[in-house]
């Protein structure tokens, strides 16, 4: 344990820098982070919080498949990036779909009973939407890679991604929670159909980019 620790503090500032780098990457506007406004706004905090809980179990997913090796992989089999990249395309434009078609509704489009209107539905929704997310899978090969500069070897490696993980969880269910506040919840019943027809060009522009990169 003693050596654990003296092994961390050694590496401490270039972890702090990956920290940083992870806590911006996570934070910033994108399929992941505007899908839980979105769901958190729309449907209310528990709705949102498990959407957020959906992209959490991406995050790791993708953080293990990294932290063992999921970049050689990649290199070994070229279609791989590419079959992820396709994946996430079509998702991307049903959630575009969606947004759109509720956007051009005068009241919003009722949920089925099979379409994610359950929080395990919404869970599922944030899952496979963070691992259908090619860039989340190249983040994580970049935080590996950065950590692993810095030669601490295994512990440092499994300290770190554990500890971005926990920043992650920390900004999905707070955008989940602020988002799901009655003042926004009021603000988007007011705008429903310019925040969907946002959510449904940001969901197209990005499942348009991934294609053009895939194809």
């Amino acid at each position: 344990m003693t050596d654990l620790i003296s092994l961390l503090q050694s590496h401490w500032p270039a972890m702090v820098a990956v920290f940083a780098v992870f806590a911006v990457a996570a934070g910033s506007p994108g399929p992941a982070t505007l899908g839980i406004m979105g769901t958190a706004m729309a449907r209310g905090r528990a709705a949102g919080m498990a959407f957020a809980a959906g992209v959490q179990l991406g995050s790791f997913t993708w953080a293990t498949a990294a932290a063992i090796g999921l970049s050689a992989w990649l290199n070994t089999i070229a279609w791989g990036l590419t079959a992820i990249k396709i994946a996430g395309a079509v998702y991307l434009a049903w959630l575009a779909f969606k947004s759109l078609r509720s956007a051009l509704s005068a009241k919003p489009v009722a949920a089925s009973s099979s379409n994610a209107r359950s929080l395990a539905g919404h869970f599922g929704r944030g899952a496979l939407l963070h691992l259908t997310n090619p860039k989340a899978v190249l983040a994580w090969i970049a935080i590996v890679a950065l950590t692993q500069t810095s030669g601490g070897g295994t512990p440092v490696l499994l300290v770190t991604l554990g500890i971005c993980l926990v920043i992650g969880a920390v900004i999905f269910q707070g955008y989940a929670l602020v988002f799901a506040s009655p003042v926004m919840m009021a603000a988007y019943r007011k705008a429903r159909r310019a925040i969907e027809g946002l959510l449904a060009a940001v969901f197209g522009y990005a499942g348009w980019r991934l294609w053009a990169s895939a194809v």
